[in-house]
């Protein structure tokens, strides 16, 4: 297992899928990282050698990933709330913030339902 911005990555997983296991990294950016540095991507972690491990971790220090990125998105987030604006409204009130339908759906984002005393279908 090698340490790679904090991530344990098993040795038997291809480098490609093992980069995706740090916050911030998907497949996209990996396949970049590795075409950058020219390593083919479904090499096995154990069959890297340790200078090509190295140039891994001097690329990805100088990205924001895992704990820093997450404090980046928090205080994204926090800094909308604070400016009032309509998505920091919808960050505060735990709804979804892209426009999504909340009549139907929007349980992940809204949590389990909650039911509402008094709050009966009206028939005509």
């Amino acid at each position: 297992m090698e340490r790679i911005a904090g991530i344990m990555i098993p040795d038997n997983k291809r480098i490609k899928a093992g980069l995706t296991l740090i916050y911030g990294i998907g497949q996209p950016i990996a396949k970049q990282i590795l075409e950058d540095l020219k390593i083919d991507g479904d090499t096995f972690l154990k069959d890297l050698s340790e200078n090509d491990l190295n140039k891994i971790r001097d690329y990805i220090a100088k990205m924001p990933v895992e704990g820093d990125l997450r404090r980046k998105i928090q205080l994204d987030i926090k800094r909308l709330q604070e400016i009032g604006c309509y998505r920091g409204q919808r960050h505060r009130r735990h709804l979804p913030v892209r426009g999504q339908r909340t009549k139907t759906n929007a349980r992940t984002r809204k949590g389990k339902r909650r039911t509402v005393a008094n709050k009966k279908k009206v028939t005509k």
